[in-house]
């Protein structure tokens, strides 16, 4: 796990925000493994706090407990959650629907709106909220 800390308040209200946000984070990463990124966000969608976790070369977890406790830690409001996928296929798969459900059902407790989940390969970027899967 590696932590960034966002260097000025950067805005994540909307899709296209986000995709430019975190298409930067990418650049530089090893594409031939799949990295996750999770940006926790105050109620003005406002970066707080910025997550990395690295996979294997299929498949990187969603660390819910984790996603969840350093939630409450920072106070967030939102979390917007991204990866990519070596493959080259930006649809999202069957374990990534279930596990981004799961982690808006746990948010759902303590009031944690999972305001996208965005999957990343090549030149394209899928998001979970548009395809109505949140």
């Amino acid at each position: 796990m590696r932590y960034r800390r966002a260097e000025s308040p950067a805005f994540l209200n909307g899709h296209e925000a986000a995709r430019r946000f975190f298409a930067a984070c990418f650049v530089g990463e090893d594409q031939q493994r799949e990295h996750l990124i999770v940006a926790h966000v105050d109620s003005a969608t406002r970066c707080l706090h910025i997550e990395q976790y690295s996979g294997k070369s299929a498949e990187v977890g969603l660390p819910i407990r984790e996603i969840v406790a350093d939630a409450l830690r920072l106070g967030s409001a939102g979390v917007i959650v991204a990866h990519n996928h070596p493959s080259g296929d930006a649809r999202p798969s069957d374990a990534d629907y279930r596990a981004t459900r799961k982690l808006a059902r746990a948010g759902e407790v303590i009031d944690l709106a999972v305001l996208d989940h965005l999957i990343f390969a090549d030149r394209d970027c899928s998001s979970m909220r548009r395809m109505g899967l949140l």
